[in-house]
């Protein structure tokens, strides 16, 4: 492992990069629109790409590409060289500053919701100029928004840079109304990743595993998590091996890696950055992912970032730390030695609570997914009902503001006692944890914790970041102009609470007391994709996106035609996979084993041999045989009868009504069998083979 410090950031143009290679003027022109937003002028941006060029030629590159985030969830890439052909048949190494800040690639074949015909290919890639370029794969990559030829959005950047905009805006009129006037007011986010590891040989086995991402068969082994002695346990030599290359990659890439463990579940990992900007943090986030799959296939292994890659054992989420603050650094989710005092602390933590007890909704669908949908609800993920722990000191201030009594504030203990004089003194926290919480306080942040592992963290973001932002809107609106903004900002701190005091909740957001509880509050229980999605078109979203500049309400319809549309093609593929595992590789070991049985029992007792027991299993494998080959005939049935002509909600519906039953009862069966079947007979690796075997 080389020296940390010395190879962070190498492979990045960062700003002690640019300051060494451009122009004094060059160098604080780009550093003043990466700070303040302000245009970026055509001559600077030729220095700055003839700069980035030798830099990146220095460092064995030889193509350039501008680096996307579409509407598939994960990055898109056209390379070009930076060769441009001479008169004397030779070549010369060129990048305008056109060629940086613009790109062309098609646009009719990436999602786009119905905005463009496919004949109708033409987009524009725009450079980021706030996110670094970096290289990878002997490739420049400039990471850029991407738009139509008619200007509507197609990808996941550009709206996320307007919501942490549209954030900002609110923010500061709050804090002028305070006496303050920061440059800009930013959100910042830490997400957690988690993953599985399987050995490649064994992946490649599987069907299900290379089409979906997850098994679509597998009985449970005797052994899954309910030791919880993979947690934090001892990392095995092979998958450390591989974790220091992903780290090491990673820093290069200047990806602010901290944290790895091992999770719950077996085979289960997890890794987490230190905080940055939001758009940073998505983009670092794409390439974390991207890093953890390429350094695992070098290992021998494959990293399986789908949430519910196995059933019964613990799923992998994408635990979203959000935060705000300004550029000079203040943090204005930090309560302080005294929250209850700390009136812009109790504005600023009203805004969240009311912007998601209002928008629960589209909170909900921001993390909808076909793969989520096995995991939210489950004893590793929150439910599908959002939620906000505050923990016990913020609930005890909630209450004395909300009753109007004398304050009983919860305040933890200073220091911990652990009975052992050896041992140092440790200071406790003010408040407790919430694993089961979908949007928890955790001291100076939010935890959100129902983003699913493969999803692109912009989605989630944009819209936190956008209904905080109207929630600020609101409270400038009704503090512009005041005189005094301090008992006018606790006159709506209290009102706030008292309204959205029924999103608060600080059990156990696992039990079923739980969801009937939540019901009586009246807080929607969207337990699926399909239930949730359609809330993004409704007037009250549509408004809010259109409000603030985030989406255009042809972007959001357009969306949520997409986030259907990935909804029904992932379980259409789930459901062929199913019916190709079922047919040629399921059944006919289930035949050739019943048949070995039949025969065994029918020789034996043609020679007098008694086996009740044996004929017994014969006759209950042919009975659950006959019942898997029902099983795939109604799945068949199924797909066959999959309507065309549908809305995409429609379709989806069709899929989840339908689609998804046929093929729990046909793997309910397929897995019975496999337990009974001989090893020798069964057609792929087993749970046991995938998980404890790297």
């Amino acid at each position: 492992m080389s020296n940390v410090a010395e190879i962070f950031g190498s492979k990045v143009f960062n700003l002690p990069t640019m300051q060494e290679r451009l122009p004094k003027a060059t160098y604080e022109s780009l550093l003043k629109t990466i700070n303040e937003g302000t245009a970026l002028d055509s001559k600077v941006a030729d220095v700055v790409a003839n700069a980035m060029k030798d830099w990146a030629i220095e460092n064995g590159c030889t193509h350039y590409t501008h680096w996307f985030q579409p509407m598939t969830g994960v990055t898109a890439e056209k390379h070009d060289a930076f060769i441009q052909p001479t008169e004397d048949g030779t070549v010369i190494n060129e990048f305008s500053g056109k060629e940086l800040v613009m790109g062309e690639p098609d646009a009719s074949s990436f999602p786009s919701g119905g905005l463009r015909a496919t004949f109708e290919a033409r987009g524009y890639t725009a450079w980021d100029p706030t996110s670094f370029a970096f290289i990878k794969d002997n490739s420049l990559c400039i990471p850029t928004t991407f738009l139509s030829y008619t200007g509507e959005v197609l990808d996941k950047k550009t709206p996320l840079l307007r919501s942490m905009d549209a954030i900002s805006k609110e923010a500061k009129r709050v804090l002028y109304c305070f006496g303050k006037n920061p440059a800009k007011v930013i959100s910042y986010v830490g997400p957690e990743q988690e993953y599985f590891l399987v050995d490649k040989e064994l992946w490649k086995q599987r069907k299900d595993l290379l089409l979906t991402g997850r098994t679509l068969f597998g009985a449970m082994p005797a052994k899954g998590q309910e030791l919880e002695d993979h947690y934090f346990g001892q990392i095995k030599e092979r998958v450390s091996s591989f974790m220091k290359e992903v780290d090491e990659e990673l820093w290069r890439l200047g990806v602010y890696n901290k944290t790895k463990h091992n999770e719950v579940a077996p085979a289960q990992h997890e890794v987490a950055p230190i905080f940055s900007t939001t758009n940073i943090a998505a983009d670092h986030n794409q390439l974390t992912m991207e890093v953890l799959k390429k350094v695992a296939g070098r290992h021998g292994l494959v990293c399986l970032l789908h949430e519910k890659p196995y059933e019964g054992i613990n799923g992998s989420g994408k635990h979203n730390n959000w935060s705000i603050g300004t550029s000079e650094g203040e943090n204005l989710l930090k309560p302080g030695k005294d929250p209850e005092s700390n009136t812009q602390f109790l504005l600023f933590l009203a805004a969240v609570i009311k912007a998601v007890d209002d928008y629960a909704e589209v909170l909900r669908l921001a993390v909808a997914t076909a793969g989520n949908d096995h995991r939210l609800g489950a004893n590793e993920a929150p439910p599908a009902i959002v939620s906000i722990y505050l923990g016990e000191q913020l609930e005890a201030v909630v209450e004395h503001l909300v009753s109007g009594t004398e304050s009983t504030e919860a305040k933890a203990a200073a220091y911990l006692e652990t009975g052992v004089e050896s041992l140092p003194v440790l200071k406790k926290d003010s408040t407790d944890r919430n694993r089961t919480s979908p949007f928890a306080f955790t001291g100076n942040r939010f935890e959100f914790r129902m983003p699913g592992a493969a999803q692109s963290i912009s989605g989630i973001n944009i819209v936190i970041n956008t209904i905080v932002a109207e929630a600020l809107s609101q409270f400038a609106d009704q503090l512009e102009g005041v005189e005094d903004v301090t008992s006018k900002a606790m006159e709506i701190v209290i009102d706030t609470l008292k309204k959205h005091k029924r999103i608060i909740f600080n059990g156990n957001g696992y039990s079923d007391e739980w969801v009937e509880e939540a019901a009586r509050r009246g807080l929607p229980n969207l337990k699926t994709t399909v239930d949730a999605l359609p809330y993004f078109v409704s007037e009250k979203s549509l408004s809010l996106f259109e409000k603030h500049g985030v989406f255009t309400r042809v972007e959001t319809e357009t969306r949520t035609d997409i986030m259907l549309e990935d909804y029904s093609k992932a379980i259409n593929i789930e459901m062929l996979t199913a019916l190709e595992m079922a047919k040629q590789e399921i059944l006919p070991a289930c035949l050739e084993y019943t048949k070995f049985m039949v025969d065994d029992v029918a020789k034996k007792e043609s020679i007098g041999i008694s086996v009740p027991n044996e004929k017994d299993q014969a006759k209950k494998l042919s009975e659950l045989t006959e019942s898997l080959i029902q099983k795939i005939s109604a799945l068949d049935a199924v797909a066959e009868a999959v309507p065309s002509g549908l809305s995409a909600v429609d379709t989806a519906t069709y899929y989840k009504d339908n689609a998804l039953p046929a093929m729990g009862d046909l793997r309910t069966v397929a897995d019975t069998l496999e337990t009974i079947v001989s090893k020798e007979y069964w057609p792929f690796p087993t749970y046991t083979d995938l998980l404890y075997n790297i």
